[in-house]
């Protein structure tokens, strides 16, 4: 089972897991948050990372998603990835997050290629409702 650990700001990923789990009830996969806040000390986050990913490490890695590239809770994912078991993806929406938890046969690669694609295109400009 590949777990998933969610790095992001604030409680965005609790968010995101409460509204997961309200869609689709218990998660198909071992998930864990880790809220990251402006004043926090960076290694002591990535040392609470590192727990976090044996937690949900099941024995098939880990999908670790972040809020933004380039950001503080994206760095920590990456100092804490191992390119054996994890993959890092960086976007998080729900449409993402539903991708991840409805397709539990998925390879760890297959599972970050398909999460990115279920990101993209949940992202697009609506057509006016109209009269």
């Amino acid at each position: 089972m590949i777990g998933v650990l969610l790095i992001t700001h604030g409680r965005l990923g609790a968010h995101f897991v409460e509204t997961i789990t309200g869609m689709l009830g218990e998660l198909s996969r071992p998930t864990e948050v880790l809220e990251v806040h402006r004043h926090d000390d960076p290694d002591e986050r990535h040392a609470m990372a590192t727990r976090a990913l044996a937690r949900v490490d099941a024995g098939d890695g880990v999908l670790v998603i972040t809020d933004a590239f380039g950001s503080t809770p994206s760095n920590i994912a990456m100092r804490v990835a191992d390119p054996a078991r994890t993959r890092l993806v960086a976007g998080i929406n729900l449409p993402m997050l539903v991708r991840v938890y409805n397709y539990p046969q998925l390879g760890l690669d297959e599972l970050a290629d398909s999460a990115i694609e279920a990101g993209r295109a949940g992202v697009m400009r609506c057509p006016p409702a109209g009269p």
